[in-house]
């Protein structure tokens, strides 16, 4: 299984992981209810603070687990999906963020 990445959504960089060439930075994973989890060093798995974002993915759509998150995910049925940006002051908004074709690390 290979790394999960996105583009942040106010910035427009991509989440580079730990073991990139590229320096990480904090980054910030909000939810629908006004939740929010910082990752300072992203490790290229999907956990933000502590929080799985496929796992906050099935939660804010009344799933139960991070398989039925990644699917949802992937799927063309609409759905809620957590924000990513470096701005932490930032509210979530009914968005997503873009999958980074480098996977935070092939640059």
């Amino acid at each position: 299984m290979g790394y999960f990445s996105w583009i942040t959504m106010d910035t427009k960089k991509s989440i580079a992981n730990a073991y990139s060439s590229r320096n990480t930075f904090p980054v910030t994973m909000s939810d629908n209810q006004g939740n929010k989890w910082t990752e300072e060093d992203y490790n290229g798995y999907g956990r933000f603070g502590g929080k799985d974002y496929y796992e906050l993915l099935a939660e804010m759509n009344d799933k139960t687990t991070r398989e039925e998150g990644i699917t949802l995910s992937f799927s063309q049925k609409k759905h809620y999906k957590p924000n990513l940006n470096e701005d932490a002051k930032i509210k979530w908004i009914d968005s997503y963020p873009e999958n980074c074709n480098d996977q935070g690390y092939f640059y």
